[in-house]
C-alpha cells in the first residue's frame, strides 16, 4: 500500500483529501504542525507528498525546493493559486506535477497514479538503525537532524549500511570508491574513514562504525 502525506492547513480541505486518498486505498498521513517540516516528512517517509502552497511559517515552494534538496519525493502541488508564473515557479523548483483546486477527484487520483508508478522502484531512504540514509544525495537523517555527506563518506556508509550488521572488507571499500583495489594506498581508505567519523560526530554517530583489525569495517547492529 502506497503511503501518501498531505501538507495542507485548511482542515476541511485535508479532511477531505484524506477520505478520498483512503477510499482509493492509500496510506494517508497528514503534517498538522508547520514547522520544520521537511524533518517531519524524512521522519513518515511516504511514497508521495501532496503540497498546498499558502501555509503558515513557510510557503509551499519553499517546502518544495527543502524537501527536493534532500532527495524526498515525489512531490505534487495542489493549490488554488492558478497563475502560469506560480505552476511554472513550482515545477522549476522540482515539483513533479501542479493541480489547481478545487480539482476533479478522479484527475487527482489518476495524476497521483501516474506519479507513484513513475517513481516506483526508485529507491528511498535506507535504515540504518538508529539513523536513515537517503541513497541517491547521501544525505543523512537522525531524528530532526540531517547531514549531506560527501560522495566518498556517502559511499562508504551505503555500503555498511546495507551489509550490516556483516562486515564490509577493505578490499571492497577501495573498489567501491577507485574501481580497483591495485596501486591505491592504504592510507587514503583510512583517511576516508577518519573523515567519515569526524562527520558522523556531528550527530555522535561516530561510535556506530566499527573497526575489524586487519579484515575492514562494519556497522554496529
Amino acid at each position: 500500500m502506497s503511503k501518501i502525506t498531505i501538507i495542507e492547513d485548511d482542515v476541511w480541505m485535508r479532511e477531505e483529501l484524506m477520505d478520498i486518498l483512503r477510499k482509493a486505498g492509500y496510506e494517508v498521513s497528514a503534517v498538522t504542525s508547520f514547522h520544520d517540516i521537511a524533518h517531519q516528512i524524512a521522519t513518515l517517509a511516504p511514497d508521495l507528498v501532496l503540497l498546498d502552497i499558502n501555509l503558515p511559517e513557510q510557503s509551499g515552494f519553499e517546502i518544495c525546493k527543502s524537501l527536493k534538496s534532500k532527495g524526498l519525493g515525489p512531490i505534487l502541488i495542489l493549490t488554488s493559486r492558478d497563475k502560469l508564473q506560480d505552476e511554472l515557479h513550482g515545477l522549476h523548483l522540482g515539483a513533479d506535477d501542479y493541480l489547481t483546486k478545487p480539482c476533479n477527484r478522479d484527475r487527482l487520483l489518476a495524476r497521483i497514479q501516474n506519479l507513484l508508478r513513475r517513481f516506483e522502484g526508485q529507491p528511498g531512504l535506507i535504515d540504518g538503525g538508529s539513523f536513515s540514509l537517503d541513497p541517491n544525495t547521501f544525505t543523512l537523517y537522525k531524528g530532526t537532524h540531517s547531514l549531506v555527506l560527501s560522495p566518498n563518506e556517502g559511499k562508504i556508509l551505503l555500503a555498511l549500511v546495507q551489509n550490516r550488521p556483516d562486515l564490509v572488507s577493505k578490499k571492497a571499500l577501495s573498489e567501491l570508491l577507485w574501481g580497483t583495489e591495485q596501486f591505491i594506498d592504504e592510507n587514503a581508505l583510512q583517511v576516508n574513514l577518519t573523515r567519515l567519523r569526524k562527520t558522523l560526530r556531528q550527530l555522535n554517530l561516530e561510535e556506530q562504525i566499527e573497526t575489524v583489525r586487519g579484515q575492514g569495517y562494519r556497522l554496529r547492529g
